[in-house]
């Protein structure tokens, strides 16, 4: 009986500890759609003593006192600067994503199924790249874009986004997780190489490709270094350099547009949640 008892206990506490965990994780989140739904007046005085010149503690609610969308329609209808900007990201996420398709999936399954001189190096190399900050690279990729004159454009943020190693590296480890018998056994029916790449390769593969595309999503639409590092005409930013410039003045805009730029990015983790777990899975799968 009281082991009974301790065990419902243990559960009920490890429950509520993960649900302290994720309220805390999930509270900027709260907050910020909170912030949404205030007035401007309620924003002002609570943010003051942070953006503003106030000598008083700082007080922000949980719950509006007054909730009002009035900041909500001022996005929709007033401020056709946010929709330039959505556009712009939208260009930027939607272009990388289809050249990192077309360049990333025949690299990652040339890796992980055809056997060349110096593939390992190569392979090694891809790696190494992966793992290097933009802060390292910054320089160079901005002396290669200056050549080609792609600098304030936005070429020059998707094209090298299009030759990224880390999308080839996980799409390469979902190749890897594919039977070596079962694309033997299409060999000998007869196929060819494409053939088993479009008919085999592409949908038992489909992990590691929709798990690299969630990511690449998440990623290049809230890019901040690249854009700001190559982009000097300010009609060409994406949301992620347009949101921080707005002010105290303009705070309840401000939470609102961050509200609805959350928006794409949790549709699309929810659309992909499952290729993402069988992609990052297939990562820790030893060849």
């Amino acid at each position: 009986m009281k082991k009974a008892v301790w065990k419902k206990f243990r559960k009920l506490a490890v429950t509520m500890l993960m649900f302290l965990t994720a309220l805390i994780i999930c509270m900027p989140v709260i907050l910020l759609v909170s912030g949404s739904l205030k007035g401007t007046d309620e924003l002002s005085s609570g943010l003051a003593p942070v953006l503003g010149d106030a000598n008083y503690m700082a007080e922000f609610g949980l719950l509006p006192r007054y909730p009002t969308l009035r900041h909500y329609l001022e996005l929709l209808f007033d401020t056709p600067e946010y929709y330039v900007v959505f556009g712009n990201s939208l260009k930027i996420v939607i272009g990388t994503l289809a050249g990192q398709l077309l360049v990333g999936i025949p690299s990652a399954w040339a890796f992980a199924r055809f056997t060349f001189p110096g593939r390992k190096i190569l392979f090694t190399i891809y790696t190494i790249l992966m793992m290097m900050p933009f802060s390292v690279t910054m320089l160079s990729s901005y002396l290669v874009l200056h050549d080609l004159s792609l600098l304030d454009n936005l070429w020059g943020i998707i094209l090298p986004g299009v030759f990224s190693t880390f999308p080839v590296f996980i799409m390469y480890r979902g190749f890897c997780g594919i039977p070596k018998g079962l694309l033997e056994a299409a060999r000998v029916d007869g196929a060819g190489e494409f053939q088993i790449f479009i008919h085999m390769g592409l949908p038992l593969g489909s992990a590691g490709i929709g798990s690299a595309l969630v990511l690449g999503f998440l990623e290049y639409f809230s890019l901040i270094e690249q854009p700001l590092a190559f982009l000097k005409n300010k009609s060409l930013w994406p949301l992620s350099l347009y949101l921080p410039q707005i002010g105290l003045s303009d705070a309840g805009y401000a939470f609102a547009a961050s509200a609805a730029a959350l928006i794409p990015a949790v549709f699309v983790f929810l659309l992909g949640q499952d290729y993402l777990e069988k992609g990052i899975i297939a990562t820790g799968m030893k060849e």
